[in-house]
């Protein structure tokens, strides 16, 4: 009785995530940086979702592809960047044991669905180079329908795969997390039992993930490269202008991603800003370079920015 009432006791009931610096200045510098990037992440990828729905130039499968990804960065950044944002005016910074948990199924969640989502995208850009007659055939409404959907399920199995086993650790001891929110490599070190085999299963389940869907993309992309360089004139144009751009969001989500998991629990300061650049700059940077790069996006967005400002004015 008096064992079990000690376990109750000392049990963890929240952690301490001690953040990017314990100065006040600059905390208070980085509530201002944080919020602005969110609010621009929220603003970006809203506009972006908003046009391909209600402008009918964007009804097409690229597009379908790219609201999606985008709704998939807006959830992605939500799962962490408001807590985030709000510890940076708080002295202590806390967040519960099923908070952290929460937090940490979210964002693999659709971390791991994005990452599916852009094989979808390079599979679409696949066929609209190298299959271009075949290309509204192939990628009809069932088959986008079918690709999404296996991005929801990869997420899930994702996620669940790892947090299955996560929420069932016991902790009693140190509760101090070396991030800004709960990264779940760092949050399985403070478990009061052996996580060498779970530690394996998350480095195997996350790093090999991003590393096979990186492969494949860039598999997919130089078959890609060699059917332009060998059928240029017979490559659409539009196709290939957005390749350029697909790549570069690619190389900017896996990049971090693939170097996180190949050294998770040895540079934990490395660890902590890389995962910042994952969460928070990159849904800020995918709807800044699909938007710039894209003159069909950049034409939806004037019209609705002056469809509805126009409304406004004369109502």
């Amino acid at each position: 009785m008096n064992v079990d009432l000690l376990k109750n006791t000392s049990s963890v009931s929240e952690f301490i995530l001690l953040g990017l610096s314990n100065s006040q200045e600059i905390q208070i510098f980085l509530f201002a940086i944080f919020f602005l990037v969110y609010v621009a992440i929220i603003v970006g990828n809203l506009l972006i979702v908003i046009s391909v729905i209600v402008d009918n130039h964007l009804h097409s499968p690229m597009y379908f592809f790219l609201a999606n990804l985008s709704f998939f960065d807006l959830c992605l950044s939500s799962a962490a960047t408001p807590k985030v944002i709000a510890d940076f005016l708080r002295k202590r910074k806390t967040i519960s044991l099923w908070g952290c948990m929460a937090q940490m199924f979210f964002m693999h969640f659709f971390g791991g669905g994005e990452m599916s989502l852009l094989i979808a995208m390079a599979m679409d850009r696949y066929v609209a180079i190298c299959k271009p007659l075949h290309y509204k055939t192939i990628m009809n409404r069932r088959a986008l329908i079918v690709f999404l959907l296996l991005s929801w399920a990869t997420g899930f199995i994702h996620t669940t795969s790892q947090m299955v086993f996560t929420v069932g650790l016991p902790f009693c001891g140190p509760n101090a997390v070396d991030s800004i929110f709960c990264d779940l490599p760092l949050i399985i070190k403070l478990a009061c039992t052996d996580t060498y085999i779970l530690e394996l299963l998350v480095i195997a389940n996350s790093g090999l993930l991003s590393l096979v869907c990186f492969i494949l993309l860039l598999i997919s992309y130089i078959v890609m490269l060699v059917t332009i360089w060998q059928h240029s004139s017979t490559a659409s144009s539009k196709a290939v202008s957005t390749l350029s751009a697909h790549i570069t969001v690619v190389t900017l989500f896996f990049g971090p991603a693939i170097f996180i998991y190949a050294f998770p629990f040895n540079s934990y300061s490395v660890d902590k800003f890389l995962s910042v650049f994952y969460s928070i700059i990159t849904p800020l940077l995918n709807p800044i370079i699909y938007t710039l790069r894209n003159q069909e996006m950049k034409a939806a967005i004037k019209r609705l920015s002056s469809q509805y400002l126009g409304s406004w004015l004369t109502s």
